[in-house]
């Protein structure tokens, strides 16, 4: 772990503001810019030495990707925002596919990133205070398993990197048991901060999650329905003959 100037000791006391993890030259750079903006920049080499210091967000410079697992699992709920060089399709798949929940433009100043942070921070903050529970028993449906606890989730024998957002999602749809869920059902839950979403935003996701899910060649677990929603099965549902 080290400091420059303008960013904190892990070990140092909590200045207001939010604390956040700079991973990557490029990132640890904008550290006096966040400090002037009321953050804490916080610069470590290890991530091991990262585990107590319980960011608010985690901003990654773009030859840190191969970080963002590892981080995923040490901070399953901290917003992850991954530099790119420019916003293109390209880019944007590249981000969401890492594993990253949003990305940052490295080609126009901090400007860009102060404002994304703002924007996570914010929902963060906005979001209901869950109450404590005692130890969840993990979710499972065939070879596919989500420990509450650590958020990890796995296939068989991988560990899939989600974004908060996948996350929430594939959540959502495990705790069916199997029941279809509507499109309306899934705006409301994870997208109720945000009206002005694409109209194709859940059919966006969906795909996201299949991709991973089925990455390893593993057979299909969310299944459309049509005219009804999705549903997360080992197999469709057959149709109810007394549906119109």
């Amino acid at each position: 772990m080290s400091r420059s100037k303008g960013a904190a000791r892990l070990s140092s006391g909590e200045p207001e503001g939010a604390a956040v993890l700079l991973v990557g030259a490029t990132a640890e750079a904008l550290g006096p810019r966040l400090a002037l903006s009321g953050h804490q920049p916080l610069l470590v080499r290890d991530l091991e030495d990262a585990i107590a210091s319980k960011p608010s967000a985690v901003i990654l410079a773009p030859e840190e990707e191969g970080r963002i697992g590892a981080l995923r699992q040490r901070f399953p709920a901290t917003p992850l925002l991954l530099g790119i060089a420019s916003d293109n399709l390209e880019g944007r798949v590249r981000c969401l596919a890492s594993g990253a929940d949003d990305f940052w433009l490295t080609s126009v100043g901090p400007s860009d990133l102060l404002t994304r942070l703002r924007l996570h921070l914010g929902l963060q903050q906005r979001r209901p205070a869950q109450p404590p529970e005692p130890t969840p028993q993990p979710l499972q449906v065939a070879d596919l398993a989500v420990n509450l606890a650590t958020r990890q989730v796995v296939r068989g024998k991988r560990v899939l990197n989600l974004t908060a957002r996948e996350y929430d999602l594939l959540l959502l749809l495990l705790r069916q048991d199997g029941g279809v869920l509507s499109r309306e059902r899934m705006l409301d839950e994870i997208w109720r901060d945000e009206r002005s979403a694409a109209s194709n935003v859940i059919e966006v996701y969906v795909r996201y999650l299949r991709q991973k899910l089925e990455e390893g060649g593993e057979r299909r677990l969310i299944h459309t329905v049509r005219g009804q929603g999705y549903c997360l099965a080992e197999r469709l549902p057959s149709r109810d003959p007394s549906s119109p």
